[in-house]
């Protein structure tokens, strides 16, 4: 099957940072303010990690070449955003966002930049990069099989960017997609796992998957040689992202909104953007629930079967088959699906996830209940997304009785 790439569309955020500086331009003329208003006006909020990604695209889009990224610290609660220069109002418009301003070297546009040099002069199989904001630098990682003349290669790369502009590491694992073949729910001898259930523009009950399981076969079943339950409309991979959209073939099916973790269900409640600080947890048919850190945005993974690019990378762990698999937050926020890393979950490693704020605006979807079907996918029983149909529908197969969403199933 030739896969289809489909266009992302630009997302538009919307957050409190807009209002609050309406309200600043109020204050400040006042010269009657007393200074404790003044002091209370410009103290950090605490908030949580979803409205921690709206007041970072705001500021973002306000500040310009002066903005150098952002990310949560979870500790405190609040949003840390990076400021070159010395622009006092910057600061004040950060601070009447609720944020706390700190001053770095690099803007967002010169580490994109940076970016693009590597993307050109070091797209080496299994490379990768990512915009850490904690040190405004980018992250640069190696897995195994890059050496000798490719590490001299990606080293002098990184090497020309300048100081304080990228870290280079080696990692012990290769970057892959996490696919394998085994013995639970399959699409053309692949295994992967369910990540949301969705609705289509149309109304029809669906379900979001890596896009590797997408072009690995048309069609997915719940079990090993079982019929199929599920259709690939769209996947693309490799390219501007790792998402597919399958959608079942009973138009009756019922896709919960949920996640099924093995002990509870996980109500997914919407679609958020992945902060870096943020804590997320992962399913999938091969290892189950774990947990970690968003550590990077806006990752370039080259894999062996080709670069793909706009990931969020994690310290989650992952192994085959739990490709497609959710990622999601505590408060029921679908963040990503598995693409694939390097590592596995006993020694650890790198995790990269396809957003799914961007798959779901390239295949024309949305999380929630449209009318049969929901998001999350995974169901105790909802033919579609519950015990089995999970796991078909799971793009390749979470195992088999995956629970829904997660791909990955107790039984998996």
């Amino acid at each position: 099957m030739s896969h289809k790439r489909v266009p992302k569309r630009k997302i538009v955020f919307a957050g409190a940072g807009a209002a609050a500086v309406a309200a600043a331009a109020i204050i400040l003329p006042n010269a009657n303010a007393s200074q404790d208003d003044k002091s209370e006006a410009a103290q950090p909020k605490k908030v949580d990690a979803a409205s921690a990604a709206d007041i970072a695209a705001e500021l973002a889009s306000q500040l310009g070449e002066a903005f150098g990224g952002a990310y949560y610290d979870k500790d405190k609660q609040q949003v840390i955003v990076n400021v070159v220069g010395d622009n006092n109002n910057v600061n004040v418009q950060v601070k009447s966002a609720g944020a706390v301003a700190r001053k770095v070297d690099n803007s967002t546009k010169a580490l994109q930049t940076a970016a693009k040099t590597l993307k050109t002069k070091a797209t080496i199989p299994g490379t990768s990069w990512s915009v850490d904001p904690k040190t405004n630098e980018l992250r640069v990682t190696a897995d195994s099989t890059v050496t000798g003349a490719k590490w001299d290669t990606l080293e002098s790369t990184v090497k020309s960017l300048g100081d304080g502009m990228a870290t280079l590491k080696k990692s012990t694992g290769e970057f892959k997609p996490f696919v394998a073949g085994g013995d639970a729910i399959f699409g053309g001898g692949a295994r992967c796992s369910l990540g949301f259930n969705v609705t289509t523009d149309s109304g029809a009950p669906a379900f979001l998957t890596a896009g590797h399981c997408g072009v690995a076969a048309e069609q997915w079943s719940d079990s090993q040689n079982g019929a199929a339950i599920g259709t690939v409309q769209d996947a693309t991979f490799p390219g501007d992202g790792d998402f597919a959209l399958v959608t079942y073939d009973d138009a009756n099916t019922e896709a919960p909104s949920t996640v099924n973790t093995g002990d509870q269900s996980v109500d997914i409640v919407g679609a958020g953007e992945a902060t870096v600080g943020q804590q997320v947890q992962r399913m999938g048919s091969t290892t189950g629930l774990n947990d970690g850190a968003v550590t990077g945005l806006d990752a370039t993974v080259n894999y062996p079967e080709g670069t793909v690019s706009g990931l969020i990378q994690t310290d989650v762990c992952a192994e085959p088959g739990d490709s497609g698999g959710p990622l999601f937050s505590a408060d029921g926020q679908a963040i990503g699906l598995t693409s694939g890393g390097s590592g596995d979950c006993t020694a650890g490693g790198e995790t990269f996830f396809q957003p799914v704020t961007t798959a779901l605006e390239a295949v024309g979807a949305k999380i929630g209940d449209g009318g049969a079907a929901g998001g999350g996918g995974a169901a105790d029983d909802g033919g579609a997304a519950g015990g089995d149909a999970a796991d078909g529908s799971g793009a390749a197969g979470d195992g088999a009785g995956a629970d829904g969403a997660g791909g990955a199933a107790d039984n998996g």
